[in-house]
């Protein structure tokens, strides 16, 4: 299995790019189901869901809560943490949120 590094993204920095730094969230909607996606800007992408804008998923789930996020930095690294995320199931997650377990370490394969 590999391993992911976590890059820190320092928002106090002027960025090179206005998307270099991804990040990791959790939604949890109205039914306590999560939902995990990728953004640059998590703010604004929870206020895009919330209109109705954002997954499909998501869309007359009730009200959205974020739940956890995680800088990530680069978007490839960002969607492989997302994408394994997914694949947990909710108890992990829970743990997760709750900060009873750590992010998997990961690393460029």
């Amino acid at each position: 299995m590999s391993k992911l590094a976590l890059a820190e993204c320092s928002h106090s920095e002027v960025p090179a790019a206005p998307a270099s730094c991804w990040s990791v969230y959790m939604l949890r909607d109205g039914s306590n189901r999560l939902y995990t996606g990728i953004s640059t800007d998590v703010t604004r992408r929870l206020a895009e869901h919330q209109a109705g804008k954002g997954a499909r998923a998501l869309r007359g789930r009730g009200p959205l809560q974020l739940v956890w996020q995680q800088s990530i930095g680069e978007q490839s690294l960002a969607l492989r943490l997302e994408y394994r995320l997914k694949q947990w199931p909710k108890a992990r997650k829970e743990a997760l949120i709750l900060g009873q377990i750590a992010l998997p370490e990961l690393t460029p394969c």
